[in-house]
């Protein structure tokens, strides 16, 4: 890492998924100089690159401690909303599942935004360079990009068991789920390299020989707070550093990669957004873009857990114990066992509307309980959970600074289950799902399904009930600084913050719409697309 300076050619606020992807790329010229401000910490405590290491980082010092407002149509709850707050960003906490979606995604941001360089034709060359898959090859897939995709090493018994239970509920096996159709049950891959450690941007795309290139500067502990302006340009930004304001300048450009929630965060504390939300937190407008913060989506994720017969899921580990020794001594001696299981281990793609031939309920299974922050569990070493959510969901929500003081925490609105069909589609998630646990296969491991007594699940107003009251967020917030040719649009097709120069957003939060799985993939890929766009620019 380069001695820190003033300015640079570039400035990147956030050292997530996209910063760091960006980072890499870009000072792949050595005449370019770039400083990547990341707000959290170095990712240097083992639970981070340990797989099953994430169990113990969806709460705590990782993340923003962000929740929702209440959410109206989802029994009024604040739900905890995890982001990452670490160099590497939800790369580094996330339970490491590798999805893309299915192509018609890809096509449908192209037909929104009204740039055809973002269909599924032009980004599958993203999604292949990044990828550095350790078993599937062929035109959808990469071998030798810098984040490792790799298969689980021995499968819990248990997942083995959820896989066969889907088979017998009548989804066919996949071996792939980024073919292209992902219908069917299997083994997720994840961004885990072959010996065993989690592979974020950060590891994938920043090792050390990266890191120490003479024309990067790498600065963690750096919260980013306002975006300097001077006659419609972004000039550089202002960061706390060591309790102190630091301001750095960007002579090309200052690159925003700070996630769907702190993007348009950060630009409306930097008086870019809707005048009326920027009025209203007492910040002066300084360049009037209404779509800034408008256009959330995420998954509305539904848990259910289960009580087993017998003692032996994954969450023995977890508790202090001859278990957990036993675990890190076979990891640290041999990279095996249980702490290489990244926890969310199998999963289906499913249809849950027979006019729709696309897939649109994703679940993931667990053998363990209690995994998450907030989420219930069964006694130590007895339980296992399921999620399901709808993947295309209609309802949009908001995120809206509260105070022009950088320290008050936006008012996040993901506004869960607004749309009937989102409604009805979480409740055919849940339902699927208990048909698939009374499967044979599952059902002879099963005690109890831990349920409040009051959801007999007898009608579809029991499921619709059920999701309003316990859904909560699949961590896949998406769309806050949508891309597009448009008055709700806030970047255009080169992710060029519209009606200003030298400024450009590089994260999730461009996406028109969410993709139908998991976000880091297609995250991965707006930032390596980034980084050709701006090397012609």
């Amino acid at each position: 890492m380069s001695k820190l300076k003033e300015s640079y050619d570039y400035v990147i606020a956030g050292g997530g998924t996209g910063g760091c992807v960006l980072a890499s790329r870009l000072t792949e010229r050595p005449d370019v100089t770039v400083l990547l401000l990341e707000a959290g910490g170095a990712d240097r405590h083992p639970f981070i690159h340990i797989p099953l290491g994430f169990a113990k980082l969806s709460s705590g010092r990782y993340g923003w401690g962000y929740e929702t407002v209440p959410q109206v149509h989802a029994d009024a709850k604040r739900v905890p909303f995890s982001q990452g707050r670490v160099l590497g960003g939800g790369g580094s906490i996330n339970a490491q599942v590798y999805t893309r979606g299915i192509p018609s995604d890809y096509d449908g941001w192209a037909e929104q935004s009204g740039y055809e360089d973002w269909d599924w034709a032009h980004l599958l060359e993203y999604f292949v360079r990044s990828e550095g898959n350790e078993h599937l090859s062929g035109p959808l897939h990469g071998n030798d990009g810098p984040l490792k995709v790799s298969n689980l090493m021995a499968p819990h018994p248990l997942t083995q068991a959820f896989v066969q239970a889907a088979q017998q509920h009548g989804l066919p096996f996949n071996g792939d789920f980024n073919s292209g159709d992902p219908i069917g049950a299997g083994f997720y891959q994840r961004t885990t390299t072959p010996d065993g450690l989690r592979c974020s941007a950060a590891t994938g795309y920043l090792p050390r020989r990266v890191r120490s290139r003479p024309n990067l500067t790498v600065l963690t502990g750096a919260d980013v707070r306002r975006i300097e302006l001077s006659g419609g340009r972004a000039t550089g930004v202002t960061a706390i550093v060591g309790g102190e304001a630091r301001r750095f300048e960007a002579d090309r450009e200052v690159v925003v990669t700070a996630g769907a929630i702190g993007t348009p965060r950060l630009l409306q504390l930097s008086g870019i957004g809707d005048p009326a939300v920027l009025s209203a937190a007492g910040v002066e407008t300084r360049h009037a873009l209404t779509g800034v913060g408008k256009n959330l989506q995420d998954h509305c994720d539904l848990d259910i857990i289960y009580e087993l017969k017998e003692f032996g899921s994954l969450d023995r580990i977890q508790r202090v114990g001859p278990g957990m020794v036993s675990a890190g001594l076979q990891y640290l001696a041999f990279r095996s066992g249980p702490l290489t299981s990244t926890g969310v281990e199998g999963g289906a793609f499913s249809q849950g509307d027979p006019d729709d031939p696309r897939p649109n309920l994703q679940f993931h299974f667990l053998p363990a309980s209690g995994s998450e922050a907030g989420i219930a569990s069964a006694p130590v070493g007895r339980g296992v959970t399921i999620n399901s959510y709808f993947l295309r969901p209609r309802s949009r929500g908001t995120v809206a600074i509260a105070s022009a003081d950088p320290r008050v925490m936006p008012k996040i609105d993901p506004n869960y289950l607004a749309d009937d069909y989102d409604v009805e589609m979480s409740a055919e998630g849940v339902r699927q799902t208990r048909e698939m646990m009374q499967e044979p296969a599952m059902a002879k491991h099963i005690a109890r399904e831990l349920i409040d007594d009051e959801f007999s699940f007898r009608t579809k107003d029991d499921y619709i009930r059920f999701a309003r009251r316990f859904g909560r967020t699949g961590y896949h917030p998406v769309g806050t600084c949508q891309m597009g040719d448009h008055d709700e649009a806030v970047v255009d097709g080169r992710l060029r913050v519209h009606g200003m120069e030298g400024l450009r957003i590089v994260d999730a939060s461009v996406m028109p719409s969410i993709n139908s799985s998991n976000t880091q993939a297609p995250t991965v890929a707006i930032a390596e697309k980034a980084a050709d766009l701006m090397r012609v620019s």
